[in-house]
């Protein structure tokens, strides 16, 4: 969860070797560079990595301009459970003041260039947060997806029984 622009800062300097950044120089067993089959990995790595960093506080949103405004920042991601938790609506990213917050960052990211993402597995929502903006949203989870997958074959099974 990011809530500042130095966070960010942070973020992006731990993705990039130096002197742009912190990150370590183990390229010979990361998977990245092939296991050091990628001659140039070092010098080209920088320029093949995207950074996305999540907001899910309204420390966060409050902070949200800056923390877009940071070089090596390429898109923000809105988590709305958190938000809305820190809104004070936990356990209901639907509440108006959540998807109002929601659809505002959506609006000043798509407005400065930044590409957004937000989750929303309602259709109507999913649909609202695209409208807003959104460049990307999540609209289903490994997770929820494999279970409904599993429940919908079982029943198929069940059912012949």
């Amino acid at each position: 969860m990011i809530e500042s622009a130095e966070a960010a800062q942070a973020v992006v300097a731990a993705t990039r070797y130096p002197p742009a950044g912190i990150r370590g120089v183990g390229s010979a067993f990361a998977r990245a560079s092939r296991w050091n089959r990628i001659s140039d990995y070092l010098s080209t790595a920088d320029s093949s990595i995207s950074i996305t960093v999540q907001i899910e506080s309204a420390a966060g949103l409050a902070e949200l301009e800056n923390i877009a405004g940071v070089e090596g920042v390429d898109a923000v991601f809105i988590g709305p459970a958190d938000l809305a938790a820190s809104l004070g609506h936990l356990g209901n990213p639907q509440a108006r003041p959540v998807v109002e917050a929601i659809e505002g960052a959506l609006r000043s990211l798509h407005g400065a260039g930044v590409a957004a993402g937000v989750n929303a597995f309602d259709p109507a929502t999913a649909r609202r947060y695209i409208a807003a903006g959104a460049s990307f949203v999540l609209v289903g989870a490994d997770v929820t997806l494999l279970a409904r997958g599993a429940e919908a074959l079982t029943q198929t099974y069940r059912n012949d029984t």
